[in-house]
């Protein structure tokens, strides 16, 4: 009889460091200290970090956990100059709509500090665009379809933590989410089973960049020990 045994094909856990309290609590408070300066910027310098970095930041964010170990996303990156050009233009016709038709007062108020509007020149200065998919399902070499599990749940996390990757590496990024983006899968020939997320637009800021003046939550106002 086969041996049915989950276990069976599992490891020691591998890597695993353990430090003192005290170690953990200065590696807790350097990671915090270095989050902390993380900032969304959107005025990018067009100079070129080394696409080693970015696909060693990859590699990290490919490490998150997923449902059933699925790894359920697609991380597309785009320096091509055309298909650049391509987003920007589509991504402001869906950005246009939002701020005349689509978003409401309130909303529009909210975004009002940040300084947002349809105008999105980074999405061609940038050097790097990663386009991140949720692949929704499998397709088997036979067509047919499997499922998957967690997908947004799993994706996000995946985001998350090539966000921090890219930070830790020295360099900046935007999150952006022009409503509906499925013009980025028309335009980077992505299969109909991966629906886009994210476009995370990533590279070194420019000599002028300027951010809002904005601030975090506390812990108290974030968290709750029970």
């Amino acid at each position: 009889m086969a041996d049915t045994d989950p276990t069976s094909s599992f490891i020691e856990l591998p890597d695993y460091h353990a430090y003192p309290a005290e170690e953990m609590n200065q590696r807790a408070q350097s990671f915090y200290e270095q989050l902390r300066r993380r900032r969304s910027v959107r005025d990018f310098s067009d100079r070129v970090p080394p696409r080693e970095v970015i696909e060693n930041c990859i590699r990290a964010a490919g490490t998150a956990p997923s449902g059933a170990n699925i790894q359920p996303w697609h991380f597309a990156v785009v320096s091509d100059a055309a298909l650049k050009q391509r987003i920007r233009v589509a991504a402001e016709a869906e950005e246009r709509e939002f701020y005349e038709r689509r978003a409401s007062r309130e909303w529009l108020e909210a975004l009002a500090p940040i300084g947002t509007n349809e105008q999105k020149p980074f999405l061609e200065i940038a050097p790097y665009l990663i386009a991140i998919f949720a692949q929704r399902y499998g397709i088997e070499d036979s067509g047919a379809r499997t499922s998957h599990y967690y997908v947004q749940e799993s994706v996000g996390i995946a985001t998350g933590m090539l966000i921090t990757a890219l930070h830790t590496a020295g360099l900046v990024t935007l999150t952006h989410t022009p409503s509906p983006m499925g013009f980025l899968g028309q335009i980077l020939g992505r299969p109909q089973n991966e629906k886009p997320f994210l476009l995370l637009v990533t590279g070194y800021p420019s000599d002028t960049a300027k951010v809002p003046d904005l601030s975090k939550k506390p812990l108290d106002d974030i968290a709750t020990f029970y």
